[in-house]
C-alpha cells in the first residue's frame, strides 16, 4: 500500500523530489515541500507554509498554525523554514501577523527545534540554531545565527538573542541578549561569554580574547552601558566583533541583560 494513502495531502500543495510522507500525516493547500524532506507521521503542516529541502518533521510537529494573537483576522500570512532543518516531536510553529507588518514567521537553516518547543507569530530564527526542549519562543522575537536556547527557557516578547549567545536551560529572558554571551537566570544575567561555542566554530584565542575584554568593559568596569560603548569605539575602531556587539546593544529597545 501507498504509505501517502493514509496521510491527507491536498491537491494544492507542492511536494518536491524524494519526499517521505508517513502515514496519518496531513499537509494543506498552500504548502510548499521541498526535496528530500522526510514528514512523520501524525505531523501537521498547515497553509501557507514553505518548507526548504532535506527538512525533517517528527510526529506530532505542527507547523503553520494561525497565530495565538488576538489581533489575528485571518489574514494570509506565512511560515518559511530554510533547508536541512529538523522539527522535533509536538514543536509547534506559528504563522506571522498583519499587525506586525512581517506576515512572516522564519526559521532558517540546519536549526534544531527540538520537542515541545514553540515558536510564536512574527518570530525570526537564524540559521543554525538550537532551541532546546520545552522553549518558548513569544512573539517577534529574533534570534540570530548559531544561537542556543536551553531547555524549559521563556523569551518575552519583542526579545533580541544575538549571533554565537547561549542562554543557559530554564530561564527568563526579560532582556536582550547581546552576540557572543553566556547568560542564564530568572532574571536573565550576563555569566561571561560563550567561550565553548566560540571554540567550536573556529574562533581563534586572539578573538575570544579580544570579546572577553570587550565585554570586561561593557560588565566590570564603572562605567555605564552609553560610556562603555565609547570607550570600545576608541579602544577597538577596526575590530569586526567590537562593530557587531556594540551595534546590536545601540539598537535594543529592551535593555541588554544585567
Amino acid at each position: 500500500m501507498d504509505q501517502n494513502s493514509l496521510s491527507y495531502i491536498h491537491p494544492g500543495a507542492r511536494i518536491g523530489k524524494n519526499v517521505v510522507i508517513e502515514p496519518f500525516s496531513y499537509i494543506a493547500d498552500n504548502v510548499e515541500i521541498g526535496d528530500n524532506c522526510h514528514i512523520g507521521p501524525h505531523a501537521t503542516i498547515y497553509e501557507y507554509v514553505r518548507m526548504g529541502s532535506g527538512c525533517s518533521v517528527f510526529p506530532g510537529a505542527v507547523v503553520g498554525a494561525v497565530p495565538q494573537d488576538l489581533k489575528f483576522d485571518g489574514e494570509e500570512s506565512w511560515v518559511e523554514i530554510g533547508n536541512n532543518t529538523t522539527i522535533r516531536e509536538c514543536a509547534t510553529i506559528n504563522r506571522g501577523t498583519a499587525a506586525s507588518g512581517k506576515y512572516l514567521t522564519k526559521v532558517g537553516s540546519n536549526c534544531l527545534i527540538m520537542s515541545y518547543a514553540h515558536i510564536a507569530h512574527d518570530c525570526r530564527i537564524g540559521d543554525n540554531c538550537i532551541i532546546v526542549s520545552h522553549v518558548g519562543v513569544a512573539g517577534e522575537t529574533d534570534i540570530d545565527d548559531w544561537a542556543i536556547i536551553g531547555g524549559g527557557t521563556m523569551l518575552h516578547q519583542f526579545s533580541k538573542i544575538g549571533a554565537h549567545a547561549m542562554v543557559g536551560g530554564a530561564s527568563a529572558v526579560n532582556k536582550d541578549v547581546p552576540p557572543y554571551m553566556l547568560c542564564a537566570g530568572r532574571p536573565i544575567t550576563y555569566e561571561g561569554i560563550n567561550i565553548v561555542g566560540l571554540r567550536r566554530r573556529g574562533f581563534t584565542i586572539e578573538e575570544i580574547e579580544e570579546i572577553k575584554a570587550i565585554y570586561k568593559i561593557i560588565y566590570e568596569s564603572d562605567k555605564n552601558v552609553s560610556d562603555a560603548l565609547r570607550v570600545i569605539d576608541e579602544f577597538y575602531p577596526e575590530s569586526k566583533h567590537a562593530k557587531i556587539i556594540t551595534d546590536f546593544i545601540r539598537a535594543s529597545k529592551r535593555g541588554i541583560c544585567k
